[in-house]
């Protein structure tokens, strides 16, 4: 048998195109309707284009740090006054007249007659705090807790410079032990690939949420670097998830010629959409319900920083984990050799099938061995069984049905 009859012979047809249903019907069964990897040119640019500009922000606008990294005094005075409601712009213009400069920020947070004024400027002595807050009184007269006016409503606090370096340190080391660790287990649980599109995944997610709270301008709290490490802990999850049945679908590819490893990955995106959108959804609702119970309504504006860390940062990690490491991933493999060596092997009997006439059946990948590669210059594969009774060729089997093997009773398995 020549070597081309015998690489026909054993050739895999292409999928045949799923039949057409409905988008949730596709993403809720996971068969590889959607094309994600076979795209990824385009999410690199979409994946730079947001990269460039978290940089471009934390470069021109830059981080807000809290009081507690950079030190200073912090009042805060409730909204609802004997004299009316105190406006920011009135409150700024209180404080320059008391201490003849203006003040750091002055804002409002929260909503309703919980709702109070924060000012925040560099550190205060005792005597400009206790100016400013006789100043702030005689001007609004803020209400106490009992609704009468009262100074005891109007509050301060003072961190020092030296404090907030302390803490700014602590939030550092905290930040390159946690990233050295999970570098640590994605190392050893994956193999290098991996590993590498997991990481540079996880830098995304980090790059992308301080882009964002360069962005807002939000203030960059303790409580921002706890939401930090949570959300990169997140990220790792959902890439874990994926990579699993990445790994799980690529076992073994080299030996088929069903599925290209790109294919293969492709599929494993689609299996685990669902899950991946079910989980952030998941943890998606409860940081909502904490930003309108908490922030807009109860007005606890130190919420506010890790409602935000925790939003962005689910939101970008799902992201990450099916369009961007994925899709590293599979780039990173198929410079390879095994990898791009199976690729051709695919390309080539798929060309080899839709050349052929009359090949309605699709034989199954279990059903032929390899043959040598150096035949003809192509990989070729020959079928198990290649004596064929004499005598005209069988009827074609029904669509789906299992090939019937030569020399085999049929419906009876081999012992």
């Amino acid at each position: 048998m020549s070597a081309k009859h015998s690489t026909e012979s054993a050739t895999v047809a292409a999928p045949a195109p799923a039949a057409q249903h409905g988008f949730f019907v596709r993403l809720y069964t996971g068969t590889g309707a959607f094309e994600v990897i076979g795209k990824r040119k385009l999410w690199y640019g979409v994946s730079g284009a947001i990269v460039a500009i978290s940089l471009l922000a934390m470069l021109v606008r830059g981080f807000t740090f809290g009081i507690d990294f950079e030190g200073g005094t912090k009042v805060s005075m409730p909204v609802d006054g004997a004299k009316g409601q105190a406006t920011t712009e009135q409150v700024e213009t209180v404080f320059g007249d008391a201490l003849g400069k203006p003040p750091e920020t002055v804002v409002i947070v929260g909503n309703g007659p919980s709702a109070t004024v924060q000012i925040r400027t560099e550190t205060l002595t005792n005597e400009q705090t206790e100016k400013l807050r006789v100043a702030l009184f005689d001007a609004f007269e803020p209400k106490g807790a009992d609704g009468q006016p009262s100074k005891l409503a109007i509050s301060d606090s003072a961190v020092s410079s030296t404090w907030g370096g302390q803490i700014t340190q602590k939030a550092l080391i905290a930040l390159v032990v946690f990233l050295v660790l999970v570098s640590i287990y994605i190392t050893v649980r994956y193999e290098r690939y991996m590993a590498m599109a997991a990481l540079a995944a996880m830098f995304f997610d980090l790059i992308v949420t301080a882009g964002v709270y360069a962005l807002v301008g939000f203030e960059v709290t303790p409580a921002t670097v706890i939401g930090l490490l949570t959300i990169l802990g997140f990220s790792i999850y959902d890439t874990v998830i994926v990579f699993d049945k990445v790994e799980e679908n690529t076992a073994g590819f080299e030996h088929t010629t069903r599925r290209t490893f790109a294919e293969q990955a492709n599929l494993a995106v689609n299996q685990t959409f669902m899950r991946s959108i079910n989980t952030s959804l998941i943890s998606a609702l409860p940081i909502i319900a904490l930003m309108v119970i908490a922030v807009w309504l109860l007005g606890v504006g130190t919420l506010q920083d890790l409602a935000l860390v925790q939003l962005v940062g689910v939101l970008v990690g799902t992201y990450s984990s099916i369009y961007f490491a994925t899709p590293l991933l599979v780039s990173l493999r198929e410079r390879t050799e095994l990898v791009s060596k199976h690729t051709k092997r695919v390309l080539r009997r798929r060309a080899a099938a839709a050349a052929k006439t009359g090949s309605d059946a699709e034989p199954d990948d279990t059903d032929t061995v390899d043959a040598d590669e150096d035949v003809a210059g192509a990989a070729a594969e020959v079928p198990v069984s290649t004596a064929a009774p004499a005598g005209p060729a069988p009827d074609k089997p029904a669509p789906g049905a299992r090939p019937i093997r030569p020399n085999r009773p049929s419906g009876k398995r081999r012992p």
